[in-house]
């Protein structure tokens, strides 16, 4: 059995479209970065944190925890707390290119980690004027994605290129997390 650490509805569909059965069961744990934490670093602890977290719980189960984020010049950027601060993120964004980084942890029974990657893609922005960004905002899209947007939604129009996984983006890197589980036995190819 399989069970993800994650309450995100994004990530729920992305998993399905793997075709493996798994339950859905939501970490409670504190995600504030520590000084001098790189972005690398802090998905990564993340990840295992959030599938540890569940693994303490359901000992007899594979756990898959998942962490994203947005990394500008070295400043990350979760999820908006409010409007205010999607705009403020929209707008360093606008015109740029940013790093999206996902990590996944896949904890076996007992609790062993199998697998902890961290997957990288770069994204870059249109230039966005004010009125945009507003508009953006006012969609209520921001509310829970990292960075503020969603690449598989309203958020696609704001994107002028990427290079990399595409479903790093919305928040499950889906070739490397199913190549983890194939590994693991959970999932035949």
């Amino acid at each position: 059995m399989l069970v993800l650490a994650s309450a995100s509805p994004r990530r729920h569909q992305l998993l399905g479209w793997l075709g493996i059965d798994y339950q859905v069961e939501p970490p409670a744990i504190d995600e504030s970065p520590r000084p001098r934490e790189s972005g690398p670093e802090l998905v990564r602890r993340l990840a295992r944190a959030k599938a540890a977290a569940v693994a303490a719980r359901r000992p007899g189960a594979w756990v898959l925890g998942v962490d994203t984020l947005v990394e500008l010049d070295g400043a990350l950027f979760g999820k908006p707390a409010d409007a205010a601060e999607a705009h403020a993120m929209l707008a360093r964004l606008a015109g740029r290119e940013h790093r999206v980084l996902t990590s996944f942890a896949l904890v076996a029974p007992g609790g062993e980690v199998r697998a902890n990657e961290v997957v990288l893609t770069r994204v870059r922005f249109r230039p966005l004027d004010e009125r945009a960004i507003r508009a953006y905002v006012a969609s209520g899209e921001p509310e829970g994605k990292a960075g503020g947007y969603a690449i598989q939604g309203l958020g696609a129009a704001l994107i002028e290129g990427i290079e990399g996984p595409f479903t790093n983006v919305i928040g499950l890197p889906l070739v490397e997390v199913g190549r983890a589980l194939e590994e693991a036995g959970l999932l035949a190819r």
